[in-house]
């Protein structure tokens, strides 16, 4: 890792801290080679069962530094690889991942930054965030393809619009109210926001969880019987797993579960 990429791994949870303060965690090019690098680390880390990106306080990702991009010829920005599926960690890194990942916001998320926000699975932020595609400023769609994919999915597809064509900032409350947002916190609560979330959803089964999260994102480009052809697979394979003879077993002995992943 470089050293505007942070990782660190305590009670089961690896944080992914964004370390870039004096330009607002902006990305170079290098460091986004790092981000998705330790991204896939945490992935396959079986150390850490929830993922937790966050930037230094004040700050989450003010995009893709453009002192930085006016160094790559045209045809070359923003091209990290092809669309076939085998690339997609490229693009979509954070839904890649197969574990529970919570972005802990406490600052401009804009560009890029909003992308990342966006590909979490729970989002927890202070007041001082805000959230900005403001891809159609700059010539540009949004840059890993989850804004006009996902945003519509997640908060309806006229509000997602209106951001996408204006570049105007989602503040804390609305985000809240649109559901983009779980928690709206003081900034000295982040952490321990974040930290409550991420051991709530370790009471669940990682095997479960991984399962839920695939069936969950590539859900929503199939259809019903595309959805239960791989919805019946997966019930199989928990029927067969350790986890749920764990899950049971805990229920009937009255005691907390110890969920292994597998």
């Amino acid at each position: 890792m470089g050293d505007f990429i942070k990782y660190a791994v305590a009670e089961r949870v690896a944080t992914i801290t964004i370390d870039r303060p004096e330009k607002r965690n902006a990305m170079t090019y290098a460091m986004l080679g790092d981000f998705i690098e330790t991204v896939r680390r945490a992935g396959a880390d079986d150390d850490a069962r929830v993922v937790v990106i966050t930037g230094v306080p004040g700050a989450f990702c003010a995009g893709t530094d453009l002192a930085d991009l006016a160094t790559v010829p045209g045809e070359q920005r923003g091209l990290r690889g092809s669309s076939e599926a085998a690339e997609r960690h490229r693009w979509w890194p954070i839904i890649e991942c197969p574990k529970p990942v919570i972005g802990a916001i406490d600052g401009p998320a804009v560009g890029m930054g909003a992308e990342f926000t966006l590909q979490c699975d729970l989002r927890v932020c202070t007041p001082n965030a805000k959230f900005a595609w403001n891809f159609a400023h700059r010539g540009l769609v949004p840059d890993t393809g989850a804004g006009s994919w996902l945003l519509p999915r997640v908060i309806g597809v006229p509000r997602a619009l209106q951001l996408l064509y204006t570049g105007e900032f989602l503040l804390p409350d609305e985000a809240l109210a649109l559901g983009y947002v779980t928690q709206v916190v003081a900034p000295d609560q982040l952490a321990g926001a974040a930290a409550a979330l991420a051991a709530r959803i370790q009471a669940g089964s990682p095997h479960s969880h991984k399962l839920m999260k695939a069936l969950v994102y590539e859900g929503l480009g199939r259809d019903v019987g595309e959805h239960m052809g791989a919805h019946v697979p997966a019930m199989e394979a928990c029927f067969k797993s350790e986890d749920h003879r764990e899950g049971v077993a805990s229920f009937l002995e009255r005691r907390p579960a110890n969920f292994v992943g597998r």
